[in-house]
């Protein structure tokens, strides 16, 4: 049977911001992103290194409008996700346009501690909590108000569609990885937020999902993919026995953020090689254990 229906129209001129947007993972979603014709604020606490991304971003939005493709654009904004005044800035930066948030990227997390549960320092686990769970729960906070159909104003001109929010977990949030487990819980936090989101805000045309990157080669890992007993641990239990590239995780955010997915929502896809099937990755060994 011939598909008669009309191509989709992708995400030009949708508005979109990217948390921890300055290196790794999130500049390369921006930049996914950009590449597409999105108007993107990317957000972190280190402004040099969100002004040479955004250069990078232009860069690569230059070259595609010259060879005919979709005008995209990229500015920043400063903000720490764990303060709830600079994260209601940030998105309101983004939204400002038209008034609209189409794309809203929940991918600023790390882990302030690891190790031994009865070793832990207790600020280091409120820490990761708060930079992981807390930081996506802002952004969905402030973020999903401004995403509604039917509000603000649609790209050109049009009724406002909704909106899309993906929320970065971890494999470490789905299956154990020892002594990774305050970054894990977080994770894990992260996917039930979301869930509950995904319900929550349908109705209002806000789609909510999140994606649990493997091991993947960026500047977060650079200790680990490096090479040792760790890499070789994660690749041994990865069916598809490589790295991740954060070009593999940016083209799941360019899947979930676009009219591809419209009926996608409450969803946790992995982006692992595989890895979900085995065993979690033994960060004992960091600790000779």
């Amino acid at each position: 049977m011939t598909d008669t229906t009309a191509p989709t129209p992708g995400i030009v001129g949708y508005a979109a911001l990217v948390t921890g947007g300055g290196s790794g993972i999130g500049e390369a979603a921006a930049m996914r992103l950009v590449r597409d014709g999105a108007h993107v604020v990317i957000c972190g606490r280190t402004e040099d290194k969100l002004a040479a991304a955004v250069d990078r971003m232009h860069e690569v939005a230059t070259a595609v409008a010259d060879a005919g493709g979709p005008v995209g654009s990229a500015r920043y904004v400063v903000a720490d996700v764990t303060v709830e005044d600079q994260v209601a800035a940030a998105i309101a930066e983004a939204a400002s346009p038209r008034g609209h948030l189409e794309i809203l990227v929940a991918n600023a997390g790390g882990a302030h501690t690891m190790g031994p549960i009865a070793d832990a320092d207790v600020d280091g686990v409120r820490a990761t909590l708060d930079l992981n769970v807390i930081g996506t729960f802002l952004c969905i906070k402030h973020g999903a108000p401004l995403m509604k159909a039917g509000e603000g104003t649609g790209v050109d001109g049009a009724a406002s569609i909704g909106g899309s929010i993906i929320g970065m977990s971890s494999g470490a949030g789905h299956f154990p990885h020892r002594y990774l487990w305050a970054y894990g819980s977080a994770k894990a936090g992260i996917d039930m937020l979301c869930r509950y989101a995904a319900e929550e805000l349908g109705g209002s045309g806000i789609r909510v999902n999140t994606i649990q990157p493997g091991i993947v080669d960026d500047e977060l890992m650079a200790p680990i993919t490096a090479g040792g007993p760790l890499l070789d641990d994660y690749l041994s239990e990865t069916p598809i026995s490589r790295l991740g590239t954060v070009d593999d995780i940016a083209s799941a955010v360019r899947f979930l953020a676009g009219p591809e997915s419209s009926w996608v929502s409450g969803e946790t896809l992995a982006v692992d090689g595989g890895h979900h099937l085995r065993r979690g990755a033994n960060y004992g060994l960091l600790f000779g254990s």
